[in-house]
């Protein structure tokens, strides 16, 4: 399967990146995928370029669990052709092999454009072992409406963040995913750290009137958006033109939404289409900024310390507005 073509999309990003280039490697397979550069004028006379997949192509999700008893991990490939997108799940373990064998089954021979995982990363693949600005700007003002990433400093947070470095290196053992553009780039190739409830809750404009608790927030939040139609404009405006091979609201497992929602998170990344929050600690991907609910946006910017903490991509000189 091959990426496929692409129109690029963001604002000014050719002032921030230099030329738009006309190939991207993926992996082993050695796929290349052509970028179309579009350009038009938007009201406010800025140039707008957009990265939308055309074509076919994959990523990939996972979320990330601690359990070597207990299938409590679960592994999603998300695929698209020209009018339709799918996907793929399957469960396993958080003990070797059956985890390598899991990814392994999903990915090999595959050309993913992006890997996400729903666990702490950080460029060197080590333990973190410290509070990281992207956690504290998940949690700052966003919790009573969103709940909060754990700490990546806790001993729950360090045992996560040890599970998430094994997956994300499986994954990248495969050599089959795609060289890293983004800007906040971990490794060469294109692996992103998600979190599902944080994803979720920022698109909901009243996620407080769900009356989510911890233990159900995501599954809350899934529901409702499953149920309500975001889930099918997330992906459209990710995949446009696009139809579901089945509907969102038929995954009802809580690992398999989280790896789903990952996946999605993946292909933010892959249409370049996505904020983040985040430092040299390790950066949390979330959705578009024209998708964010208009409560959220302002605490986002208000949380973070340095403008260069919360990124937009359709932006990428500034975070206002």
């Amino acid at each position: 399967m091959t990426m496929g073509d692409f129109s690029v999309r963001g604002w000014d990003t050719k002032a921030r990146y230099g030329r738009a280039r006309s190939t991207l490697s993926v992996g082993h397979a050695g796929v290349d995928a052509l970028f179309r550069t579009l350009r038009e004028d938007n009201p406010s006379g800025r140039t707008v370029t957009s990265v939308v997949p055309q074509a076919c192509g994959s990523v990939l999700g996972i979320d990330v669990g601690c359990s070597p008893t207990r299938r409590s991990s679960a592994v999603c490939r998300l695929d698209w052709t020209e009018t339709t997108y799918s996907w793929t799940i399957e469960r396993f373990r958080a003990s070797d092999p059956e985890r390598s064998d899991a990814i392994r089954k999903m990915a090999a021979g595959q050309s993913i454009a992006c890997a996400a995982f729903d666990g702490p990363l950080r460029s060197d693949l080590n333990e973190i072992g410290v509070y990281r600005i992207a956690e504290l700007m998940l949690t700052r003002q966003l919790r009573p409406f969103i709940g909060k990433p754990g700490q990546s400093s806790s001993p729950v947070g360090k045992l996560l963040n040890h599970h998430a470095n094994e997956c994300a290196k499986a994954v990248l053992a495969l050599d089959v995913v795609a060289e890293a553009r983004h800007p906040q780039r971990l490794v060469a190739r294109a692996i992103v750290e998600a979190f599902p409830s944080s994803f979720l809750g920022l698109l909901i404009e009243d996620p407080a009137s769900l009356n989510a608790r911890r233990g159900d927030r995501s599954d809350t939040f899934y529901s409702h958006l499953a149920s309500s139609g975001g889930l099918d404009r997330l992906a459209g405006h990710l995949l446009p033109g696009r139809a579901p091979a089945e509907p969102f609201v038929k995954v009802s497992n809580h690992d398999d939404r989280a790896a789903l929602i990952c996946a999605l998170t993946a292909l933010s990344i892959a249409a370049n289409d996505y904020t983040a929050v985040g430092d040299a600690n390790g950066w949390i991907v979330l959705p578009p900024r024209d998708l964010i609910a208009s409560w959220a946006w302002p605490l986002l910017i208000a949380n973070a310390q340095h403008p260069c903490h919360l990124y937009r991509s359709d932006n990428p000189q500034r975070t206002g507005s």
